[in-house]
């Protein structure tokens, strides 16, 4: 059994999704222990509680610098004894404390088909460059934005006559597959080097 830590920003839809993913055994091998927000009114806690799934909020401004942040999320993620962190929707980049704890243990999913639009606004981006296609990437996190290692993507064709509504509903349909379906990957891969 694998433990993951998600950490959220906001609405924890693709954390709720991970949680659901467990509960069906559709993700197997999985518990999620713990949910780390970085903003106290993240509806992801909302979900957290409805799920009976401990979560932490750590406010980045309480520290004096990044260092000091993640050291006490990593404080967090050992008293749960979390082997594996998944961003899903987490707006921070990371840091070499959890970089170093984690290596190549810390994975993302962005919302566009990487190395097109990193960065915080991937679907918006895609959309106004009016491009013919975006996807989805799950991704090994590094020091960049958006420029770890690319575990898997998914294209999505985009219909012109989409809004900027209809085209994020499509591409957040897509992280609800194929998320689930690395994060089982990477937790295969953890449990056969356990072995």
């Amino acid at each position: 059994m694998v433990n993951i830590a998600i950490f959220a920003s906001g609405s924890g839809t693709n954390f709720e999704n991970i949680v659901n993913r467990i509960k069906d055994h559709s993700l197997r091998d999985v518990t999620c222990a713990v949910l780390i927000v970085d903003h106290e009114d993240a509806k992801a806690i909302e979900r957290a509680k409805r799920a009976n799934i401990p979560y932490h909020f750590v406010n980045p401004k309480a520290y004096a610098n990044k260092e000091g942040y993640e050291i006490e999320i990593h404080h967090i993620l050992r008293e749960y004894n979390v082997e594996l962190i998944v961003l899903a929707g987490y707006m921070r980049y990371i840091g070499t404390v959890l970089l170093n704890a984690y290596p190549r243990r810390i994975i993302n999913i962005h919302p566009a088909y990487l190395p097109s639009f990193p960065g915080a606004h991937g679907i918006r981006d895609a959309y106004e460059a009016k491009v013919s296609y975006t996807g989805v990437t799950v991704h090994y996190v590094d020091e960049g934005v958006d420029t770890g290692e690319i575990i898997d993507q998914c294209k999505l064709a985009i219909d012109p006559s989409w809004s900027l509504d209809e085209l994020e509903q499509h591409v957040h349909a897509l992280e609800y597959e194929l998320f689930p379906q690395i994060i089982q990957r990477v937790v295969d891969q953890i449990e056969e080097e356990k072995r």
